[in-house]
């Protein structure tokens, strides 16, 4: 299983398939794991991505007028498993795509690009039976979204059928930077805990070294995607180079 985190925090990074192409998804990726990413979420594009703010909104729609498709990031998933084979790597993708593919379709593609799980935004626990047959099947580990506003009993579901790690939602709403980090994000990893001894990872608004060393204290992982998706935005021409740097910067921040 190389979904594993042998530093705390560990750091998870999030891109957007093919934003601006997916020859630069390639090299930002690779940037990002030799300069300490420990897992990275492929995101496959989507048309109406609604756990996501308007920076990966933006990426979804660029990526997606590349006529980018999940077909595309497993064939991307394969090449980046003979580069880099003990990074962690997992598909992060809504239901529809997968659906189109079809579900044991995308679980035999995914194991044969050498993915080591998946993240399926809006697949509620209750309803992935099938989905979790299939994972298991293929030796892939289901990863499941755990929100501040789930009851104790939904909580103990997502624990128990996530493998790899559980991703903690730090706070309500879409994803996005944000300056201020949400106090419920502490006490939604100690609930996790209660049900599972697997890692878990926190997300949704982390941007900044000092919020990166904060989560550290209490979580396993930290989950960056908005700040890496604005960073290739807003360097065209130099993405691998800026997502290098704010890795390097977030990892640098890490307690001695």
């Amino acid at each position: 299983m190389r979904l594993r985190f042998n530093r705390r925090p560990g750091l998870v990074v999030y891109v957007t398939c093919g934003d601006p192409s997916l020859a630069v998804t390639r090299d930002v990726v690779l940037d990002a794991i030799d300069a300490g990413a420990d897992v990275i979420e492929l995101g496959v594009p989507f048309s109406d991505p609604v756990a996501d703010g308007p920076v990966i909104q933006r990426a979804s729609e660029r990526a997606l007028l590349k006529g980018t498709t999940l077909g595309d990031v497993l064939k991307l998933a394969g090449e980046l498993r003979r580069l880099r084979p003990e990074a962690g790597l997992i598909a992060f993708s809504y239901l529809n795509p997968i659906l189109r593919m079809g579900l044991v379709e995308f679980c035999e593609a995914a194991k044969a690009a050498g993915l080591d799980g998946a993240l399926v935004t809006d697949l509620p626990v209750e309803e992935a039976g099938v989905y979790l047959g299939e994972m298991r099947k293929n030796g892939l580990a289901p990863v499941f979204l755990a929100a501040p506003t789930s009851p104790e009993g939904r909580l103990k579901s997502i624990a128990q059928a996530s493998s790899g790690f559980v991703y903690a939602v730090a706070r309500t709403g879409i994803t996005g930077a944000r300056t201020e980090f949400p106090p419920e994000a502490k006490e939604l990893v100690a609930r996790i805990r209660r049900h599972t001894k697997l890692p878990v990872a926190v997300g949704f608004g982390i941007s900044s070294g000092e919020q990166f060393a904060a989560v550290g204290k209490f979580a396993d992982a930290v989950v960056v995607g908005s700040a890496v998706v604005e960073a290739i935005e807003r360097n065209r021409g130099g993405e691998a180079d800026a997502v290098g740097e704010l890795v390097r910067s977030l990892v640098r921040s890490r307690a001695p």
